[in-house]
């Protein structure tokens, strides 16, 4: 997008003396109401053709362009009188937004322009209507037919006409050259540049705070809140990638883990939860065993389990490790606790924790 600067207007006020005019406008809303008005001019030349057998659109382009720019320039001029004032106040259904505005008087031109077959037809509906019109307009974009300058300067003016609010265009007015050009220096419709290193887009001051916003080529803080600094347009790719921060599933979801943690806390996660994560390998090795006594088993290869096997990162490693532990070590009974009045034969003492990673070592 490149900044529209214009001139200053030089006018003269009731008693002789020069009058400046800033004469700046809203690009944006000149451009966009620039690129509606070719696909308006061709609809027109299209519904006025229908069916007709001597006239193409291509052969009253030229008449009904003239036609068009005239009726659009007196519509914006009256815009405020008929449309707007209502006995001395605004009327509160007024449009204040000049592209919409502008929208009406093209349309209403087109609909004066339909010939009688296209006004009883159901072409007005038609997809093949649709598609002309399209080519049409593709033909005058290729042709060079009316250009984009041309449409433009066509487009400030209805702008100024219709912009009743001054929201798109300035008007300020002075009555030295020199006091326009220290406006120009601040006025809100100046051409400014975007200061992001990479970004050539250049727009109006009044919209520097959105553009801020969207430039693809800001520098922010990572999203994730790791301490990387990286380009708006790199942010989606670095936070689903390398961004240590990036939420993941635990390393053992297949054997039913459902907790997500930040990739850079997957080892922590895994460290912290490894009693939970032998137990989902013994409910895999002992399906017939209580929730009880899984649990149990759960804590006792907790309690003897290796450096190596703690630091286990994948579901194979764990799983085999688990199950060659698990078999090693023979199983804690119910109650670890026995009765003062029991005999020998009544219990068994259970091994001790030396006596038990003796075997597991063996």
């Amino acid at each position: 997008m490149s900044g529209l600067e214009l001139p200053s207007i030089g006018t003269a006020d009731d008693k002789g003396g020069a009058i400046f005019s800033c004469g700046l406008f809203d690009t944006e809303m000149v451009r966009k109401i620039a690129e509606m008005l070719l696909p308006g001019l061709a609809t027109a030349c299209v519904d006025h053709t229908t069916g007709d057998v001597f006239r193409t659109p291509a052969s009253v382009a030229v008449d009904l362009r003239k036609e068009f720019v005239e009726y659009l320039t007196h519509r914006s001029e009256t815009f405020l009188a008929e449309s707007v004032i209502l006995e001395g106040e605004v009327a509160a259904e007024a449009s204040d937004d000049p592209y919409e505005v502008v929208c009406l008087m093209v349309d209403d031109f087109d609909t004066m322009k339909r010939n009688l077959l296209g006004r009883i037809s159901s072409w007005l509906l038609s997809e093949l209507r649709e598609d002309k019109i399209d080519d049409v307009v593709q033909e005058m974009e290729m042709s060079k037919f009316w250009s984009m300058d041309r449409r433009e300067a066509l487009a400030q003016t209805l702008l100024r006409n219709v912009d009743y609010k001054a929201v798109f265009h300035c008007e300020s007015r002075f009555n030295f050259a020199e006091d326009l050009a220290e406006h120009g220096l601040v006025c809100k419709f100046r051409s400014a540049d975007c200061s992001n290193e990479g970004c050539n887009v250049r727009f109006v001051a009044a919209h520097m705070d959105h553009h801020d916003v969207v430039c693809p080529f800001k520098v922010l803080l990572c999203e994730q809140n790791c301490p990387a600094s990286i380009l708006r347009r790199e942010m989606d790719r670095h936070c689903i990638t390398v961004c240590p921060m990036k939420t993941v599933n635990c390393n053992f979801y297949s054997l039913g883990c459902r907790a997500t943690v930040p990739q850079s806390n997957i080892e922590k996660h895994i460290s912290e939860n490894l009693r939970d994560h032998i137990l989902l390998v013994l409910q895999r090795l002992h399906k017939d065993a209580s929730p009880e006594d899984l649990k149990r088993r759960a804590e006792q290869l907790e309690s003897l389990a290796s450096e190596k096997i703690r630091a286990m990162q994948d579901v194979r490693s764990l799983t085999f490790s688990i199950r060659d532990l698990d078999s090693k070590v023979p199983e804690l009974p119910a109650s670890e606790t026995v009765s003062s009045g029991a005999s020998d034969e009544e219990h068994q003492v259970t091994p001790g924790i030396a006596e038990i990673t003796a075997q597991v070592e063996s």
